[in-house]
């Protein structure tokens, strides 16, 4: 994902759905059926990483098939989203992985977005390198040891510095100030998409070379390459409040829905059942793997999920 409180997280082109490329322009794509006055429809937003993916497939099979919505979904990207949320251009977010200047304007101040509750899954950023080489050079975890690395970890893209590879250029991320911050010999690499970045992580680990990489979690990958996570200066409250000065980790964010404020009131069943979502980052990573490894459609995969787990999701039903 991500992936920020901050801010982020946590998720090729081939899959749309699944990458940070052609982000949705709101101005252009707006769905048609957002708050259409009396039209059983919900439009939810997609972010561009597997596990947002999972959230909605799951949640619009529900609204069609349980409870006879018609559901229209649209990528964007993180921050347009609550621009598209609070404009009733989307009725629901429902991964966000922390947004305060977003969520003091649009919820607090003009209260035109509310919160939806808990998804039930917590997100962590931070920096990873693959466990086979933490194995091998165990003081690598250590934020003050990574110029000693600097050399391994560079590529043709990072020049003459160590490579710190990023996902979307989208994503919150604060890896350019914590690299001048911290007086790193690393330069930031973004993959462009969480595809492109899974991509090359597997191609690393295929080859069993090193790398360092900002990641997220939970994210399936995870499953297939095991990543140990590199110690940065402990998160205090407040400590990346200057994007500039950022010089700490990144916090553990229990991820947030958020509803548009007319459609939390006048939404109905689909409010209700969008607040009562609430799955484990097991469930997520179930339904992301059958997207990712085993190319389910996304459709497909929450079918398969939800037949087998009658019991989690009955008790969102209104």
């Amino acid at each position: 994902m991500r992936i920020r409180t901050m801010p982020a997280v946590a998720a090729g082109c081939a899959l749309l759905l699944l990458t940070g490329c052609g982000a949705a322009d709101m101005t252009k794509q707006a769905s048609p059926f957002a708050n259409a006055r009396g039209a059983k429809t919900v439009t939810l937003s997609v972010q561009s990483w597997v596990g947002a993916q999972a959230n909605v497939a799951v949640a619009q099979y529900l609204l069609e098939h349980e409870l006879g919505y018609r559901v229209d979904t649209v990528q964007v990207d993180e921050v347009p989203a609550w621009d598209a949320l609070s404009q009733g251009r989307v009725d629901a977010i429902l991964e966000d992985w922390g947004h305060p200047d977003q969520e003091q304007r649009y919820v607090e101040d003009k209260k035109t977005i509310v919160n939806g509750g808990d998804l039930g899954v917590t997100g962590h950023i931070g920096w990873f390198v693959p466990t086979y080489f933490a194995k091998q050079n165990p003081d690598v975890t250590d934020w003050k040891n990574l110029n000693k690395y600097a050399d391994e970890f560079r590529t043709p893209e990072s020049g003459g510095k160590g490579q710190l590879l990023d996902g979307s250029p989208s994503y919150v991320t604060n890896d350019k100030a914590l690299v001048k911050n911290l007086k790193l010999d690393y330069r930031v690499v973004f993959a462009g998409s969480e595809a492109a970045q899974i991509t090359q992580i597997q191609q690393f680990a295929k080859e069993k070379k090193p790398f360092l990489t900002y990641w997220y979690t939970p994210q399936w990958l995870s499953e297939q390459v095991p990543m140990t996570e590199v110690e940065l200066p402990p998160y205090e409250e407040g400590c990346d409040a200057d994007p500039e000065k950022v010089a700490c980790a990144y916090p553990h964010t229990p991820l947030q829905k958020y509803l548009n404020a007319d459609f939390a009131r006048s939404g109905g069943k689909a409010a209700e059942l969008l607040r009562n979502f609430e799955w484990t980052t097991e469930d997520q990573n179930e339904v992301s793997l059958m997207i990712a490894e085993q190319e389910l459609s996304p459709r497909e995969a929450a079918e398969k999920w939800l037949d087998s787990h009658r019991s989690v999701w009955e008790k969102w039903l209104p």
